[in-house]
């Protein structure tokens, strides 16, 4: 290896606090799986990237228990649903408190955001307040690592098994190929126990696909630049079908019978009906909702043992629960920008108690290094390759 690159790698992860490409194996590593090297010569045929390098990273990613137990479903009976308990964890005093911070701080690049690409400052705020409290909890699980456990060892009880570790595969394989191509250490990353990142908890496809650098510093930061963060997260909602101008969602009268509610239902979250059809199955839209040309679809949100909430969630209800597929999630994001809005709008900033608990994670400090680099230009150099 030529001595610049090798004392360059070895710089690298010394100031990572991590030897990836020196470490011994152990039982937890990947380097005896041959799932794992299977998946090594796949990805270094499809992306053209160094088999060397690839080996030796994979070779290094540790098996993670934790990530496989938080990914596996609970057994026993499902817990009873209550929408009003779920919006009071993420609608409340200090990520509101946080919010106004933010908004304040970050005025000019949301309404900035809001004109180029027709997603509402509050829309942008509240997936920001639910994902991190405003980069606050950005996670602390080695990615490299957390992906390939549920690349590798997808938890065999869940229903959809197999289709899930596919998907971790692509992740890992994004992730790892952004890496290299960067020429930084994919071991310095932390993030959520999924291997989402940074203040907006993008996975490595959803950074590669949408980041953007709105800050204009010639790189994209999505855990040190709130300003690429607004940025990308308005870019990931119109990648996926956002629409200027056009509600989340109307109020809704529901008086279906059985069958008319189940025919609703049936779609789940997914747009599916026209105003009339709603109101021919006995739930008519409510105010300028009854003039809306696009589909909807009838949001179901029980309240445990009190009466069901309903909304119909618009094609743009729909795209915000392309960041998490719940209606539960969606309503949080939108009712805690609103909520920002209103504090703003009003003056009144609602007490809380101290926020200990949502205090800047120390581990993300290597993270930030990490992303100063993450996705510049494609054309730079690849990464040295590993000695092991």
């Amino acid at each position: 290896m030529h001595a610049f690159l090798k004392k360059t790698l070895v710089f690298i992860a010394a100031s990572a606090c991590c030897t990836w490409a020196t470490a011994q194996k152990t039982s937890n590593s990947y380097a005896q799986r041959d799932e794992a090297q299977a998946f090594v010569n796949e990805v270094a045929a499809r992306e053209h990237i160094d088999r060397g390098w690839l080996q030796a990273a994979v070779n290094q990613t540790q098996f993670n228990a934790r990530v496989q137990s938080l990914m596996t479903p609970r057994t026993g009976p499902a817990g009873v649903k209550n929408w009003r308990a779920y919006r009071g964890r993420f609608v409340e005093p200090i990520r509101i408190r946080a919010g106004l911070r933010f908004w304040q701080d970050n005025a000019d690049t949301l309404a900035r955001a809001e004109k180029e690409f027709g997603v509402p400052a509050e829309i942008i705020a509240g997936i920001i307040g639910v994902e991190t409290i405003y980069g606050q909890q950005m996670g602390g699980f080695s990615v490299a690592d957390a992906l390939a456990t549920l690349a590798f060892d997808f938890p065999s009880s869940h229903p959809r098994a197999a289709e899930r570790a596919a998907y971790f595969r692509r992740e890992l394989e994004q992730f790892l190929t952004n890496a290299y191509l960067t020429r930084v250490d994919p071991f310095a990353a932390k993030g959520s126990y999924a291997g989402a990142m940074g203040i907006p908890q993008f996975m490595p496809s959803s950074w590669a696909a949408y980041a953007v650098d709105y800050d204009g510093d010639g790189r994209i930061d999505l855990f040190g630049s709130p300003a690429d963060a607004i940025g990308s997260v308005a870019n990931y909602f119109v990648g996926h079908g956002w629409k200027r101008g056009l509600p989340t969602h109307y109020r809704v009268q529901v008086d279906s019978n059985p069958q008319q509610l189940a025919t609703l239902l049936a779609p789940d979250i997914k747009p599916s009906f026209s105003a009339a059809e709603m109101q021919a199955n006995g739930a008519p839209v409510q105010g300028d909702g009854a003039a809306n040309a696009g589909p909807l679809a009838l949001i179901e949100l029980k309240n445990g043992s009190d009466a069901t909430s309903y909304v119909a969630g618009t094609q743009n209800f729909y795209v915000v629960t392309r960041y998490n597929w719940s209606s539960f999630y969606a309503m949080s994001v939108i009712e805690l920008g609103q909520a920002i809005r209103q504090a703003r709008s009003s003056g009144t900033v609602p007490a809380a108690e101290p926020e200990t608990s949502a205090e800047v994670d120390p581990s993300n400090a290597v993270a930030a290094g990490y992303a100063a680099a993450w996705r510049r230009s494609r054309q730079a150099s690849p990464a040295p390759v590993p000695s092991n």
